[in-house]
């Protein structure tokens, strides 16, 4: 009798991986199926509840659209790169908005954290400014809602730049060669702070990913990728989840979640949304990060605490840190949650190494964006 329930059982699992093995296409299957430039015949997307609605698939980046009240011209793109690259925008002359935003090193800087006036230590890893002419919100904390928007923060903040925009203007006009440069973007000379932030927005409004392996690849070239690649992009959507946050052509849902890096009551603390909102369900979120180009632009994460990519994908697998009340927090109403789109995700060691590859094709060739001579 035994042996036959014992028969019975190894039947099913047989006829179990059995079907699941029918149910899994082949890598060269999963080739022809992302490689078709028709993302409706794609695997069906691993996404949490909450995300459908508002879901959009990976793919191409679109172009460039720049609003009607900030239209673009090549004089005023020209004037917001020579501002950007200026230091004299701050107020040791020192430190323009290109310090912290470098080309070769993804629009980003490189650092844990930047540094600023007087060599002051920032709290946070610098983003990269490239492709943020797509996004609605600015920073990791979403405290800018338009590049023109986020242009003052880095000029007036202490830690950054530190000058008052009264003094930032007052540093250009000094400066005879801008006087033609404004002439030319705006038709005539004021200097004014709503157009050097227009014009640098312009600028970066212009900084846009090249097209890139995976975007070959879906747009039909199926030899784009390797064989791992091409399992990378299916776990990606799937098994990994990453699509959850790292959707739209950006490969961000430009929302804010916790992730379980607030460090809450530690050293590192950083309450992130929060600050901006003051709403509790705000503690400890940021801003989902772009991943082109991110083969350029590590450390990683807000706090910049992850010098290779490789720790946050076994971050990720892991689940991420779900930290527990300790007793002096029992009653404390701000204590963060970390989202439930992230979990324990069981990754094999070659399913990571193939996820790594496959985040790898996002990026480009290093560019590097030659500063323009400073006007005098």
């Amino acid at each position: 009798m035994k042996r036959g329930w014992y028969l019975i059982l190894v039947l099913l699992l047989i006829a179990l991986v059995t079907s699941w093995k029918q149910s899994s296409p082949s890598i060269s299957e999963l080739r022809k199926i992302y490689s078709n430039g028709d993302t409706s015949l794609w695997p069906k997307a691993y996404l949490h509840s909450s995300v459908v609605a508002y879901f959009e698939e990976i793919g191409p980046l679109p172009d460039m659209v720049f609003p009607e009240n900030n239209s673009y011209s090549d004089a005023k793109r020209d004037l917001g790169k020579m501002l950007f690259f200026d230091p004299r925008l701050s107020q040791s002359g020192q430190i323009a908005c290109a310090s912290c935003h470098d080309s070769q090193l993804g629009w980003a800087d490189g650092r844990r954290v930047s540094f600023g006036h007087d060599r002051r230590i920032g709290k946070r890893n610098a983003m990269s400014i490239l492709n943020t002419g797509f996004v609605d919100s600015l920073f990791w904390d979403g405290r800018a809602d338009s590049l023109e928007d986020q242009v003052h923060f880095p000029v007036t903040d202490t830690v950054e730049m530190n000058a008052p925009f009264p003094l930032a203007i007052a540093n250009i006009k000094k400066i005879k060669g801008y006087h033609i440069l404004f002439q030319n973007a705006f038709g005539d000379s004021a200097v004014t702070q709503e157009r050097v932030a227009r014009a640098i927005a312009t600028y970066e409004r212009t900084l846009v990913s090249r097209n890139n392996r995976f975007d070959k690849f879906v747009q039909g070239d199926s030899t784009q990728l390797t064989d791992n690649e091409v399992l990378g992009l299916h776990l990606f959507r799937t098994k990994a989840r990453c699509i959850n946050c790292h959707h739209s052509p950006l490969f961000s849902d430009n929302h804010f979640h916790n992730t379980g890096l607030s460090y809450y009551g530690r050293k590192y603390e950083d309450l992130g949304r929060y600050n901006v909102t003051g709403k509790k369900d705000d503690v400890g979120k940021f801003r989902t990060a772009s991943l082109r180009e991110l083969q350029y632009t590590a450390p990683y994460m807000h706090n910049g605490l992850f010098p290779v990519l490789s720790g946050v994908i076994n971050m990720y697998d892991a689940g991420m840190p779900r930290p527990k009340r300790k007793g002096h927090q029992l009653n404390d109403s701000l204590f963060p949650t970390t989202t439930p789109l992230v979990e324990q995700l069981s990754l094999t060691d070659h399913e990571k190494q193939a996820l790594l590859d496959f985040l790898l094709t996002l990026s480009q060739r290093r560019h590097r964006e030659a500063p323009p001579e400073l006007v005098q």
